[in-house]
Parts: C-alpha cells; structure tokens; sequence
C-alpha cells in the first residue's frame, strides 16, 4: 500500500532559542518537567547496564518518553496499544498534566493542525501524530484523510496524504478513543458491541483497511447503516451458497496424547484429582489417554458425542476445533461455551502456518473447503492469539506453535509466565563440619530447598515447615546463621543473582506485552502479581518501581543492536559465526539476561518451535531463529528436520520442513552448542577434536549431508558412536598420506598453541584415530 508523504523539519518555522542555543520540542518539554520537580532521578538507571557517558544523555530522552509512556498506559481515558495511545482531541483535558504539557510541546511547532480529530502518542520513541477523521462523528467506520507526525527529539515534521487513497486505514470502536461523556459516546459503544457479537472485529488481519473492511462485512452477510449493524437479504448474499461442509471428516484418530494436552502434563498444571474435559472430542483420543493417566474426563463432540453432559471441569481442551468451523458465530460461540465449563485452565489450539493451502482447496470466508469437503481456517500465530484474546477478554498465552493456555485466575497465569523463565538451579553442597548443623541438617534442608528455589527468605506462611524451625531457633534468619556456617555464602549469593536476573527477563516481557499489537499489553501493577513472586520482588529488590526500572533498562539495551552484538559476541556459550549466535536449549538459561530477553520476545509471543534443538540468535537484525535436529545427541552429525524463524519487526514467521529434502545441512562441532555440564559434552568434543586434525572442518559449522558424506569418503574416514576411524578398505598410499598430513596438522597447533593442548588428550584421540574401522 503506497501513501504520498511529504517531510518539512521544523528549522523552516521559526526556530526555537534560548540565549542561542536551538532547543527541540523534547529539550522545551524536558526544560518543563525539571522546572517543577519531575525530572527522573539518576538512581533510577545507573549502575544497572553500564553505558558509555557519551550515550547518558540519549538514555534521558529514553527515560523521558518511558515517563511519558507510563502515563499513558495509566490514563483513564483514550486507546491502549503496546506502541502506541490514541485520544480524541476533545479529551485532552482529562489528560494527566505531564502529557497535556508533553502534547503541547508538539502542537506549538505544527501548523494547521486544529481540525485534527485524534492524537497518537508512541510509547517508544519521542514522536506524536495528529490523525484527521473528517467524519468521525457522522461514519461509523470513518477513512484517515491525513497524518501530521513530529518527533519531538529532532524536531522533523512529516506529512502522510491518504485522501486519494483507495483503500485507507479505517477506525473501528470509536468510544475507546472519547471520554464517557461524549455525545455519541454511547452510539458508538452500542455499535462496537453488536459487532463484537457478530463477531466483526475478530479478524484483525484483514479489517483495518476500508477495503478489507467492506469485504469482510460482505462475507458475513452484513452491512453498517447508521452506526448498527443490518442483515443483509439473502439473495444479495447468494454467491456465498457452498457445498455442505462435513466437519465430522475433520475429527482425527490419536495413537497418543495430543500435543496441547501433551503440554498440560508436562508443566505439570494437573493437580491430583484434576478433572479435564475435551471440547470437541472427536473420536476420543484424548478422553482414553487422559484417562489412562488416572485424571477423571468427558469428552462431548457435536457428531461423535452429542449426548455426553458439557460439564464443567478445572481443565478444559477445545483443541483444533474453531478452525474446522466455517461460521463465525458458531466458532466464536464454541470458544466461549468452552471458556464457560473452564474453572482453571483452558487449552485453546487451532491449525497455524499450513503449506500449500490451495492445493485441492477452494477459498471460502476466512478459510478454505478441501478437497474433503471439510472447513480450515489457517491462523498466524499472532492473529489467533488476537483471536482468543478478544473473543473471551483475557490474555492468552502462547506455548507451542498453535497452542495457548488462558487461565481463568490472572495471577495463576502470572505464575506460571514466571515459571518459564526461572533457572533450574540446585542446592549448594555442605562444605564444612559444623556440629550444630549436623543436628538439624533433616530439619534445616526444607530451608535450604526454599532458598535455592527462590534466592530469598521465606516470609511468614510460606514454608510448611516454619513452627518447627522457628520453635527450635526463634526466627528464619538464625537458622539461616547455621547454614552459612557449613556453607559457601557465595553459593548464595549466585543463586539469588540467577533470580534477580530471572525476574528481570519476567518484568521486562511484562513491560512489552504479547504482542506488538495486543491491547492488553502494560505491566500489571503488583497487586495483581502472585503473593510469591510479590514477596520475591521485595526480596530481591527492596520494591516493584525499582525493579521494574531495572526491567526497562534490559529492554532499552535491546534496542541497541551494538549492545546485543557484543553478547552475542562476548558469550561464553554457544557457536558463534559472523552475525550471529547458536545455542542448545538446554544452554539457554546459562546466557546473559539480555540474550534470555531476546529469545524471550520471540517465545512469549509466538511460541518456541516444538521439539527445537537450537536456537540462533541474530547480532545485527530483530531475528530468532529454532532449529530442530531430532537425534541431536545420538546421531553424530544430525540433519535438521525444520526449522523457524520469527522477524520480532513484525513478528511474521517462516517455517521450513527440511524432512523430506534430499540434501538436508547438519551440524557439526555439536560441543560447541551446548555447555560443558551437558551429558555428551565430552563426547562431542573429542570428536571434534579428531575432525579438525584430520582438516575436515576448515569450512565453517553448517554443512550438507551429501557433501559432509563425500568428504568423509575421500579422506577415508568412517564415524561410528562418535568415533572417527580410518577405513579398512582405503587405499594404502592415499591413507600413509592422510595420516601423514594429519600428522603435520596436529604438530603445528600445538607449536601455535605453545603448549596450551593437553599432550595426554591428544595423545589419546591421534591412537584412536589410527584404528581401522572394525
């Protein structure tokens, strides 16, 4: 879509001075806020992320825009995004004073601008528009004619012309943007209601353009008269007659659990005595499996089980059925009839991301009709968690391609985001006699186990423990005395830093939302995080302003491609190539906090790649990518099996299946991928380390199959259990060659080295070598 612009920089008005000096409409609103006392105080950035003093300054104008985003994200009227808040102009006053002043900055410095019906605030970067809506108050979806942007920072005015646009960006829930006391305040909140009950705003994808706007009403069969929304006659929606759909033929016959209730037991979310219930069971699969765990389930299917009671049930799983329905009412309505029986857990799934989906295949709605005659309706991962999220007013999360848990108690749900990003750490071993704590070791170790899971303390309550404890040493703290004595204190210490830094990567996700787009995106206030994870702030940080401070220098470190370049580049961890760098899941929590947030971003939003292997971090472009190599620790040189990668610019995804490709890449130098406690470790590395004397990894880390196979064949080499070995059949001269060569090879690393390789290791791997494949 192409839009006429036009740029004018505010040097070409009257410049602003101040005995000389050019100031920009940030500098003048910074200038305001110091002069009565708002200024952000330099405790609330220092020592937490070093910078060099030339970026201080620039870190202020961030600290600026966050003060300004804070205040939008508290306001009590106007539209909350994750990037941005609209408000219409006639609610300006009830704005907090920081953004009336802030705003007021910008409008000095533009002309023309008081027929502009909304103003936009971007909650990241010091910019504000003013959007014109001529009919905003007469069109129910009224069409942008104009866009004015300032960036305050530099003082550069653009212009965005969409009046001859044939498919301009149009408003939808026009009361969010107007305050309660509006004239037409309750026309348009009557409006958005009996749109959300037809289900018209569901498909953000596809509704924001008037173009995309008026096809999408055409297609349910609707129209919008005076702000209501009118059943179109059915013979003017008559080329909308298909074939009927069979969604029977969609069910599928399970061999094993399915993969979002697969989910549900490995995060150990069924408590003893859980009861689920399948929505849309299907055959049954899941209701026998489910029930083969010793969890009491019913399961009820339209076709295959419409006599089954739909009872309530603490877990309940709609798993790829809203895809398989071609009406939007009913899947809307199925989605909430499930939410319904949900008391702690809804599993909510659908198809993502298919290939070839014209293939046999006729376009319908939203979806398509196989060439079974059954419906499918192909979500982006975004777009369904969009989906969820407004059609029940939660805020799903994402686990798996496809899948996402919705908790009914939000806390809960807190509780459990938290859980995915804490370090598994063990507890510090006993490293002196101490007679005392020989006593009371049994009664001591439940303390300990606290604090190793949770880096701090207990508080009153949270320990089962407690009265024994504090009836034998009158406090928690005493008794914490006697564990220091027959421990390292930095032991501690370290597992108390893991979960500051755990915390950190939870608050500062909190900070972004789910989503680039979602509206639920601000960070809860503590009163609504879990009493644990409460104390665990306090704890840790002393309180929730300074730690979510700290959250938010992570996330202003992201957005600086030098600083995420050099952890990628400074890792300890991980295989590293020129703009970018690869890790083992199992590695992940071993990296720098900021790495952690990065793939983090990409996680939370999305959902990793079932079953990845590695993930691959890009230096220099918002990028993850998850690699998935089946028979990573068994297969020398895995081949991978599929891949995807997630642009956090948009958070659009590729998805690559390299299974049925005849010439997949593999890995090599596996040790390098993962850390130096992983089970194989030894194993990868000596492997390597016979590789690289024999010169055939002189070509990078990502090889082809065929090739790596031909190349093993002509330095005649086999591989078997992670072994290299010399084949039977080679050639001798060829093979007095190789050997020699490889000779050559080792005597000059260890003259490079100057003696830093082990003699013994070396020794050991070049006898090894020297077999003859048995």
């Amino acid at each position: 879509m192409t839009y006429d612009t036009s740029t004018n920089t505010i040097l070409e008005s009257e410049p602003l001075e101040n005995n000389g000096e050019l100031l920009t409409p940030l500098m003048v609103f910074a200038r305001k806020v110091l002069q009565e006392n708002e200024a952000i105080s330099e405790k609330d950035y220092v020592a937490a992320v070093p910078y060099p003093p030339d970026e201080i300054n620039n870190f202020r104008v961030d600290n600026l825009v966050e003060k300004v985003a804070r205040c939008c994200r508290e306001s009590k009227v106007g539209k909350k995004l994750p990037t941005a808040f609209y408000v219409h102009v006639s609610a300006l006053p009830a704005l907090n004073p920081l953004l009336i002043i802030y705003e007021n900055c910008a409008r000095i410095n533009i002309e023309n601008i008081e027929e502009a019906t909304l103003v936009k605030f971007q909650l990241h970067q010091p910019k504000i528009s003013y959007l014109f809506y001529p009919d905003f108050d007469t069109d129910a979806h009224p069409a942008l004619q104009t866009s004015i942007q300032i960036n305050l920072a530099t003082g550069e005015v653009k212009y965005f012309d969409y009046s001859n646009s044939e498919n301009p960006p149009v408003l939808h829930r026009k009361e969010t943007f107007v305050a309660a006391d509006y004239p037409n305040y309750e026309k348009f909140a009557r409006l958005t209601r009996c749109e959300e009950k037809w289900g018209l705003l569901d498909n953000t994808s596809v509704i924001g353009t008037r173009e995309g706007w008026l096809k999408y009403l055409g297609y349910c069969g609707v129209e919008i008269q005076d702000h209501t929304v009118v059943e179109r006659l059915k013979q003017e929606n008559s080329e909308l007659s298909i074939p009927k759909i069979e969604r029977h033929k969609a069910a599928m016959v399970r061999n094993s659990l399915s993969k979002p209730l697969r989910l549900v037991l490995e995060a150990d979310l069924a408590r003893d005595g859980a009861t689920f219930f399948d929505y849309g069971c299907g055959f049954g699969g899941d209701v026998k499996y489910i029930a083969q765990e010793g969890y009491s389930i019913a399961g009820w299917d339209p076709y295959y089980q419409p006599d089954t009671p739909r009872i309530c049930a603490d877990i309940v799983n709609i798993g790829y059925v809203i895809n398989v329905i071609e009406s939007l009412a009913e899947r809307r309505e199925a989605l909430l009839n499930a939410w319904e029986l949900t008391k702690n857990l809804l599993v909510v799934a659908a198809q993502v991301l298919i290939d070839d989906r014209q293939q046999g295949q006729i376009a319908y709605g939203d979806g398509v009709i196989t060439s079974r005659n059954t419906f499918q309706k192909y979500y982006e991962q975004e777009e369904l968690k969009v989906y969820i999220d407004q059609v029940l007013s939660v805020d799903a999360i994402p686990v798996a391609l496809g899948i996402y848990f919705v908790f009914r108690d939000a806390a809960e749900g807190e509780s459990f985001r938290a859980s995915r990003f804490r370090s598994r750490l063990s507890t510090p071993r006993v490293r002196s006699q101490v007679k005392r704590f020989e006593d009371y070791a049994e009664m001591l170790a439940p303390l300990m186990a606290f604090v190793s899971d949770r880096g701090r303390l207990p508080v009153k309550g949270e320990l089962a423990e407690e009265s024994a404890i504090k009836e034998e040493f009158h406090s928690f703290n005493r008794a914490w005395r006697v564990i220091l004595q027959a421990t390292d204190a930095d032991d501690w210490e370290k597992i108390a830093d893991k979960r500051r830094q755990d915390l950190l990567v939870y608050l500062a996700l909190n900070g972004l939302g789910d989503s680039l787009r979602d509206s639920y995106a601000s960070r809860p206030s503590i009163r609504r995080l879990p009493a644990q994870i409460r104390n665990d702030i306090k704890g840790l940080f002393d309180n929730y302003q300074k730690a979510c401070t700290l959250a938010d220098l992570m996330l202003y470190s992201l957005g600086k491609a030098d600083i995420v370049a050099d952890c990628c580049e400074d890792s300890a961890i991980g295989y590293k190539q020129h703009g970018s760098l690869s890790v083992h899941v199992s590695a992940l929590e071993e990296l720098d906090p900021l790495l952690r947030l990065y793939e983090g971003c990409a996680n939370r939003t999305i959902g990793r790649l079932d079953g990845a292997t590695i993930i691959k971090f890009y230096a220099r472009r918002p990028q993850i990518s998850y690699l998935f190599y089946p028979d990573f620790d068994t297969n020398p040189h895995p081949a991978l099996h599929t891949s995807m990668h997630i642009d956090l610019r948009d958070l659009s995804v590729s998805y690559q299946d390299y299974s049925d490709v005849y010439n997949p890449p593999i890995l090599v130098r596996k040790e390098a991928f993962v850390t130096a406690s992983y089970p194989h470790y030894d194993k990868f590395a000596k492997l390597t380390r016979q590789e690289e004397k024999l010169g055939i990894l002189d070509r990078g880390a990502v090889k082809k199959h065929r090739e790596w196979m031909k190349c093993l064949e002509e330095n005649c080499v086999k591989i078997k259990d992670h072994k290299l070995f010399w084949r039977s059949n080679a050639d001798p001269e060829k093979l007095k060659m190789l050997q020699k060569a490889a000779s050559e090879r080792h005597s000059q690393k260890i003259e490079v080295n100057a003696g830093k390789i082990e003699g013994t290791a070396e020794g050991t791997e070049s006898t090894e070598e020297g077999k003859e494949e048995e």
